[in-house]
């Protein structure tokens, strides 16, 4: 129905300003994109530059990569270091994760769990609808975690892992597993273990299931989120590519 029609105002804001604002490129370049067929709002694709969405509940997407419109949102990425547990309060007192949030531009909560042992790569947001995504297993959000175990891994090992094996909860089977470090004379082996289950604890249990308990461990990668050259306790934004990609990766989920 157009603004004729109902004799009112047109109702919700042009497409290219709406993108525009949420820092997609200028709005010429918007107008562009929208006329070369590049946008869809709520899955259809846009061609027409008169457009208008209501930013509050339009899914837009460039190039297949979701948009976040809601500017309250936040997302960062936290290189969680050892010793701290994976809670904004913990009521046992010992370190938690209000030290790296405290300065942050408002109160986000983290996405998932890390024990306090292991350290690397934690989300932290204030969407609770991509968090639940990212951390349920039954989405398949993989993670990569690297671990430094005692003892030589042989081959064998690694298709252990990858056929599965059987934990006190259940069976248990990594998505990938590849040895980074061979262990020499009884030492340490270096292990990149990648799965998506969001059992507690389940690197470690399931390499010490295999005889190669685990000394150090770190999660690398969360999704399509790489730790990079974070330091130990920094905290950074995400980037505006990273976070469509983990969009595209809820909203896809959505839609089943």
């Amino acid at each position: 129905m157009t603004p004729a029609d109902t004799g009112g105002a047109p109702e919700g804001v042009r497409l290219q300003k709406v993108l525009a604002a949420a820092g997609v490129a200028s709005r010429r370049v918007v107008e562009q994109y929208i006329v070369e067929g590049r946008i869809t709002v709520d899955g259809r694709v846009v061609t027409e530059l008169g457009t208008r969405i209501d930013p509050a509940t339009a899914k837009v997407a460039v190039d297949g990569v979701a948009v976040q419109l809601d500017a309250d949102k936040l997302y960062f990425m936290l290189n969680k270091p050892r010793g701290v547990v994976s809670s904004m309060k913990d009521e046992q007192g010992r370190p938690d994760l209000r030290r790296f949030t405290k300065d942050l531009p408002g109160r986000v909560y983290n996405v998932g769990r890390l024990d306090g042992d292991t350290s690397g790569l934690l989300v932290l947001t204030n969407d609770g609808e991509l968090a639940h995504v990212l951390a349920h297993p039954s989405f398949g959000v993989e993670k990569t975690y690297i671990a430094k175990v005692q003892g030589t891994v042989q081959p064998q090992v690694l298709t252990k892992l990858k056929r599965g094996i059987e934990l006190d909860d259940g069976p248990i089977a990594a998505d990938a597993a590849k040895l980074l470090q061979a262990g020499s004379g009884g030492g340490f082996s270096m292990v990149e273990v990648t799965l998506h289950s969001g059992r507690n604890r389940i690197v470690r249990r399931m390499l010490e299931a295999v005889g190669h308990p685990v000394v150090e461990l770190v999660r690398r990668q969360f999704g399509p989120l790489h730790l990079g050259t974070l330091r130990s306790g920094e905290v950074r934004a995400l980037t505006k590519v990273e976070l469509g990609r983990l969009l595209t990766i809820a909203r896809s989920d959505e839609r089943g």
